[in-house]
C-alpha cells in the first residue's frame, strides 16, 4: 500500500454534525459562536458586502480560488467568524474543524485622512453611512481600489490549519466570502477591522429634533379652536337647549280671554356623522422619559444589529443590551438620548 492515500470519506451531513459538537462544546466554555448564515443563495446583497467580494474578486491571484469557497460559505460550513481590528478568526468545517486567521494591515492614516477630506459636507449621519445611502462621490471614494476602504493583496495574509498548502484553501476563501456576508448586517465591522473610527465621516453634529414641546405644556385657545373647528368666546354663553326635544313658545296670555291649549310638537334632532381624525403614529422613544423597551424598539426600526446600533451610539454593545433587557426607565447620557432622538427623526421621516 502506498504511503500516500485519501483519508477516508466524511459525508457532509456528517461533517455538519461533527461541527455542531464542536461548536456546542465551545459555547459551553464561555465562547460567543457567530456563524455565519445566509438567506437563500445570495452571499451579499448590500452596498457593504458586494463591495467587500467585488474588491477581492477583482484581484488576479484570488480570481480562480474564491469560488472554491462559495459552496462552503452557502451551505452553512463557515461555523463561527469574528471580525476584530486588523484580524478575523474564525471555524470552518471540513473533514474536521479548520482554524482559519486572516490579518489585515491597518489602514494607513494618510489615506485615512484623505479619504475623511474627499467625503467632507457629503455624509449627514451615522444612519446615512451604515445603510449605504451616500452620494456616488462618496461611494467613488470609500470603494476606490487603491485609496479606498478595502484593503490590497499585500495587506492580506492568509493562515488554515488544513493540510491543503495553497495560499488560499476553500476555507479561507469560504471565510473572506464570510465576511462579505457579515459586512451586509453588520458595516461598521469594516471601519473595526480597518482600525478607523466611521464617525469622524460625519459632517453633522447629532442633535435633538426640534419642535419639542415641553412637558407640562397646554393648547392656547386658538389651538384648540383650529383642531377642533370651534370659535371659543371667553364671555360666558347661554346654555344650549337640550337636543331631542324642543318645545313651541306658548304666546302670551291676553288679559280677560281664554287662551286655547297649545299642541305639543316633538322635533328629532339630526344624527351628525362623526369625522374620522388620523392620529400620529406613537414614537418608541421617548426623550424626555428614556426606557429600556424604546430603545430596543427603535433599533429595531432602524434596522440595526446590537453591535451597529452600539457603534452610531459611541456605547459598547452591552450596554445596549443591558438598556434593553432592563425594559423600565434607563438613565442615559445626554449626548446618548440627542444621538437616539435625532435617529428616530430620521427614521419616522422616511
Amino acid at each position: 500500500m502506498s504511503f500516500y492515500s485519501w483519508r477516508p470519506y466524511v459525508s457532509v451531513a456528517e461533517r455538519r454534525a461533527n461541527a455542531r459538537k464542536e461548536m456546542a462544546r465551545l459555547a459551553k466554555k464561555g465562547m460567543k459562536v457567530q456563524p455565519v448564515e445566509l438567506v437563500g443563495r445570495k452571499i451579499a446583497a448590500s452596498f457593504w458586502g458586494k463591495g467587500w467580494c467585488d474588491h477581492l474578486e477583482s484581484f488576479s491571484d484570488y480570481e480562480n480560488r474564491l469560488p472554491r469557497g462559495r459552496t462552503y460559505v452557502r451551505n452553512g460550513s463557515v461555523c463561527h467568524l469574528e471580525i476584530q481590528a486588523g484580524r478575523v478568526e474564525a471555524l470552518v468545517s471540513g473533514s474536521e474543524l479548520y482554524k482559519v486567521t486572516i490579518e489585515i494591515k491597518p489602514l494607513i492614516q494618510k489615506t485615512w485622512e484623505a479619504i475623511k477630506k474627499r467625503c467632507q459636507g457629503q455624509i449627514g449621519s451615522v444612519l446615512e453611512l451604515l445603510q449605504g445611502r451616500l452620494s456616488d462621490h462618496v461611494m467613488e471614494v470609500v470603494t476606490d481600489r487603491q485609496n479606498g476602504l478595502f484593503p490590497q493583496k499585500g495587506e492580506i495574509r492568509l493562515r488554515c490549519s488544513c493540510p491543503d498548502g495553497a495560499m488560499m484553501c476553500k476555507h479561507v476563501a469560504a471565510v473572506l466570502y464570510g465576511v462579505g456576508s457579515r459586512l451586509d448586517h453588520q458595516p461598521d465591522l469594516l471601519f473595526v477591522l480597518r482600525d478607523v473610527d466611521a464617525a469622524q465621516l460625519i459632517s453633522t453634529e447629532m442633535s435633538l429634533p426640534t419642535g419639542l414641546a415641553a412637558d407640562g405644556d397646554a393648547l392656547a385657545e386658538s389651538g384648540l379652536a383650529d383642531i377642533f373647528g370651534i370659535d371659543i368666546d371667553s364671555g360666558d354663553a347661554p346654555r344650549p337647549a337640550a337636543a331631542g326635544k324642543t318645545r313651541k313658545a306658548l304666546p302670551a296670555k291676553p288679559k280677560g280671554k281664554k287662551v286655547a291649549p297649545v299642541t305639543v310638537v316633538k322635533v328629532k334632532a339630526k344624527k351628525t356623522k362623526k369625522v374620522a381624525v388620523a392620529k400620529k403614529p406613537k414614537l418608541p422613544f421617548d426623550p424626555n422619559a428614556p426606557t429600556g423597551k424604546g430603545v430596543a424598539s427603535l433599533r429595531r426600526l432602524a434596522g440595526l444589529s446590537p453591535e451597529a446600533f452600539a457603534h452610531l451610539l459611541g456605547v459598547s454593545a452591552q450596554s445596549v443590551q443591558r438598556w434593553e433587557k432592563t425594559g423600565g426607565a434607563v438613565g442615559l447620557r445626554a449626548r446618548t438620548v440627542a444621538a437616539l432622538a435625532r435617529l428616530q427623526q430620521e427614521r419616522i421621516g422616511d
